[in-house]
């Protein structure tokens, strides 16, 4: 015998009860459905990209040429200057000890918050120096504040390294950075030029009140905006101790090769780059408004290259790209030689170009590889080891520099080209050797 079930539809007893499809009269508001994850996506990026909007105000308005000019009018020298510029380096050696705690710690986004913070609110901090404190205290105090400024920065930095990585999706991530860097440059560019102009119009310290005003409205900004990032689940190193943590990225022979070959050749940059609007405010005597003019151009190739960059890094690897990086800077360095039969501002416009295009490939291209040529559990690790070599050598980059510059102003007149172009050729000319030999043989391969 069989059931009304077993038999065709028409024949079924017309008692059977048919099944009726139930319609929600009241469906739920659209805001209650779950995001796609595309959408959430594309929400993380959009918040990653306008973070950066007071960040990079903040960064162009307190760094580059109107860093040197501030420490030039606190009373710095240029050894003063050299050493703040390889503070920002060397503490990333505190990321060592970084990585290891991150495994320990809840929520990224929380330690973010507080380091992040930490570091925009002192470091714009430092613009009420010449109010609060004597003139013989101030190159002191300003180096003090912008020390535990930046080594808070170097550990919000290797959160922000891990929690980006995580964001951004790897098939994206080189076309993303391209277009986020050269947005914000972009805008950086703007700041530099209003800056130079502020400079000159109001030298002294109304110009760098006017300077830090926005600064101050920046790093609260900036700050705020980190709220909203989201707090992505952490893949944790396999790893519980700590030697056997550190260690990884030394077993890594690939790695361990590319970084120690950048870590050397950052110490031979060093020497002259972070230097350059020194040699141009203090020994060429230019004027802040065409510092910041030769800058702005510089950022503007820079936009374009972050573009270019990005969309060949997805064909060609990251190493691939740092290796073609190298020449173009080197040939910074070496056209400040054409000043010796051109007019010096042609000299200087050259150099920034091919700054602007190599440095900014540069960065690029070894963030990426230092978050996408990692294994993402031991990624914190690899950073920190990373950041640490090349931080120790970009320390000793501008020191060197500094104490060599020092030297070069007790030459007789007729050796003042030395200072003024001579030293930044010799550079070139080593990095050029460097590159086509060990950097060949280390990134081509």
């Amino acid at each position: 015998m069989t059931t009304s079930i077993d038999r065709p539809f028409e024949t079924r007893s017309k008692e059977c009860i048919p099944i009726q499809k139930t319609v929600n009269v009241n469906p739920p508001p659209l805001a209650s459905k779950p995001r796609r994850k595309g959408s959430t996506q594309r929400t993380n990026l959009s918040i990653a990209t306008w973070e950066g909007v007071p960040a990079i105000i903040l960064q162009t308005l307190l760094g580059g040429p109107f860093l040197t000019g501030f420490l030039l009018y606190l009373g710095a020298g240029s050894r003063h200057i050299g050493f703040v510029l390889a503070i920002t380096t060397f503490v990333n050696i505190a990321q060592i000890g970084a990585a290891y705690w991150m495994q320990r710690i809840r929520s990224r986004k929380r330690m973010l918050l507080l380091f992040v913070g930490t570091h925009r609110i002192l470091w714009s901090a430092t613009g009420l120096i010449p109010f609060i404190f004597p003139k013989e205290w101030w190159v002191s105090v300003y180096i003090a504040v912008y020390t535990v400024a930046f080594i808070s920065n170097t550990i919000g930095g290797m959160i922000w390294t891990s929690l980006i990585g995580d964001i951004v999706p790897a098939k994206v991530r080189g076309r993303y950075f391209g277009i986020r860097n050269t947005i914000l440059n972009a805008l950086g560019s703007v700041c530099l030029f209003a800056g130079g102009i502020v400079l000159d119009r109001y030298p002294g310290e109304m110009g760098f009140l006017i300077l830090f005003i926005p600064v101050w409205i920046c790093a609260i900004a900036n700050t705020v905006i980190y709220f909203f990032y989201p707090d992505v689940p952490f893949e944790r190193s396999t790893e519980k101790v700590f030697w056997r943590m550190f260690i990884k990225p030394f077993q890594d022979r690939s790695f361990l090769k590319a970084t120690l070959f950048l870590a050397v050749w950052l110490l031979i940059q060093t020497l002259i780059v972070p230097l350059y609007s020194y040699v141009m405010l203090d020994l060429l005597n230019i004027n802040y408004q065409t510092v910041s003019l030769i800058t702005v151009v510089q950022t503007l190739v820079m936009m374009a290259g972050f573009y270019v960059w990005g969309n060949l890094n997805a064909r060609f690897s990251n190493k691939t790209l740092l290796f073609w990086t190298l020449p173009v800077i080197a040939l910074s360095c070496l056209s400040w030689g054409l000043m010796s039969f051109m007019p010096i501002l042609v000299a200087l416009f050259l150099s920034h170009i091919f700054l602007g295009i190599g440095v900014g490939g540069f960065n690029q291209l070894a963030f990426n590889f230092t978050i996408g040529d990692t294994p993402k559990s031991e990624r914190p690790m690899f950073v920190a080891v990373y950041s640490a070599l090349t931080g120790v050598t970009s320390f000793l980059g501008p020191l060197m520099g500094g104490w060599l510059y020092e030297k070069m102003e007790t030459l007789s007149d007729a050796l003042a080209w030395v200072s003024a172009y001579g030293f930044q050729v010799g550079v070139g000319v080593v990095m050029l050797i460097l590159t086509f030999t060990l950097g060949r043989r280390v990134l081509l391969k």
